[in-house]
């Protein structure tokens, strides 16, 4: 496909479209709108920064510009910041077309949301578990809802969202369009699309487990002691805009702090941190008032920044998959960008697990540790080390051995039990 035209668009999309910008579909875009138009439910497989939400946004869209004033369309996503980011796309192509949208998301007071639910508004983009929460109130009213979007889909199964999910769909008519959008599709994705899709078109625009083509991809191996001289030192290369994953949140509030200690202008994400909070941090990072954000995964999915240069994975993911939403953050469409992961000799059954799902071997780079940026940081830990005491070395070498734990599996490596955990962070 050559243009949106071809889709079988209507010249309002198409207008919508030129005003944002967009000159030609994505792969993602051409293979998955006609099917979704035709009114087949779809699984689409596509890597991070491909262009989903436009692929389900745009049928919808055409659809509902007609017809009665109801919820006639359901998007789910695994995060506050995707929820965020679809209503915002949703609001830049509906624009004229007497279609409005509401996010239902956590972090936020739930009587603007029980509104747009009574007003009917058209399309609710909502994170699984604050519309549980409207369900158990009785405020959610789901009876119309043509059209159900599952965007992220592993990520939402891998976060503890299944028993949310059955509950939601359990409230949806049977006789719908449903359309599910994932990175990956194998596992409990495969088996959710066999019971809840009907006869779906299968569009794989990349294959399950690929990682963003542009992105140039190394791993460090290196000791926990050596990773935060390791990340100064690479800040040190370039001034790119960088996006730190680390695996906890207390791991992310430390990290932060140790870069604010060296001079850079840095902002942190997690779950404990307030929606306002967590806004301030993207809003910070997009404009460049930050030039490291510091995250845990919640943010793997939802960061739309337009070119974040370098991914840093501080600590390697637990699940395989999070490797590739992670990466998804830079080297989005067009550009180009840098992926390096640090793994302690505790992570290497992660490392494994990584590239066995991404079937490539990741380059294995020189530790710099001659740069004076690594040489200063680890001789100041050790001094602190040591002025601490016995008592202060002992409760860092329990630190680094709890954030250096090996997974259960090297795959999808959390146990049944750490995921339902997962699942009471509603507000995610």
């Amino acid at each position: 496909m050559k243009s949106f035209a071809e889709l079988n668009l209507s010249e309002k999309t198409q207008q919508a479209l030129r005003r944002a910008g967009f000159e030609h579909p994505t792969p993602i875009q051409a293979q998955a709108i006609p099917p979704a138009l035709a009114g087949h439910d779809v699984i689409g497989t596509a890597a991070t920064g491909t262009g989903k939400t436009a692929a389900f946004l745009l049928p919808i869209l055409e659809r509902l510009s007609a017809g009665p004033r109801a919820t006639r369309a359901l998007v789910l996503a695994p995060t506050r910041e995707l929820a965020i980011q679809i209503g915002e796309e949703l609001e830049r192509f509906g624009h004229g077309r007497h279609v409005r949208g509401a996010v239902v998301i956590g972090g936020v007071g739930m009587g603007n949301q029980a509104a747009a639910f009574r007003e009917g508004r058209e399309v609710i983009v909502a994170t699984p578990g604050r519309l549980v929460d409207h369900l158990a109130q009785g405020t959610a009213r789901l009876a119309d809802v043509e059209v159900l979007v599952l965007d992220e889909a592993d990520r939402m199964l891998d976060m503890g969202f299944k028993p949310q999910l059955d509950r939601i769909l359990a409230k949806l008519p049977r006789d719908r369009q449903t359309l599910l959008f994932s990175a990956t599709t194998g596992g409990e994705v495969a088996e959710f699309a066999r019971r809840h899709l009907r006869e779906p078109v299968r569009v794989e625009v990349t294959r399950s487990g690929t990682t963003a083509e542009r992105a140039e991809q190394q791993v460090y191996l290196a000791s926990q002691d050596e990773k935060v001289p390791l990340l100064l030192a690479l800040l040190e290369v370039d001034d790119e805009s960088t996006l730190v994953f680390t695996r906890t949140k207390h791991r992310a509030d430390k990290v932060a702090r140790l870069l604010e200690r060296a001079g850079h202008k840095v902002s942190r994400i997690h779950a404990n941190r307030s929606q306002g909070q967590r806004r301030a941090a993207l809003d910070g990072f997009k404009d460049g008032t930050f030039r490291v954000l510091v995250a845990t995964d919640i943010a793997a999915r939802g960061i739309d920044v337009a070119e974040i240069g370098h991914v840093v994975n501080f600590d390697l993911p637990h699940v395989a998959e999070d490797y590739v939403h992670r990466v998804g953050r830079t080297a989005r469409a067009a550009a180009s960008g840098r992926a390096s992961s640090f793994a302690s000799p505790e992570e290497l059954p992660l490392l494994r697990g990584i590239e066995k799902l991404t079937r490539r071997e990741l380059r294995r780079a020189a530790v710099p540790r001659e740069a004076s940026a690594f040489r200063d940081e680890l001789a100041r830990a050790q001094t602190a080390r040591a002025a601490s005491g016995p008592a202060g070395r002992a409760a860092a070498g329990a630190q680094g051995q709890h954030h250096g734990r090996p997974a259960a599996r090297p795959g999808r490596g959390r146990s049944r039990g750490a995921r339902s955990g997962h699942s009471t962070g509603r507000g995610r």
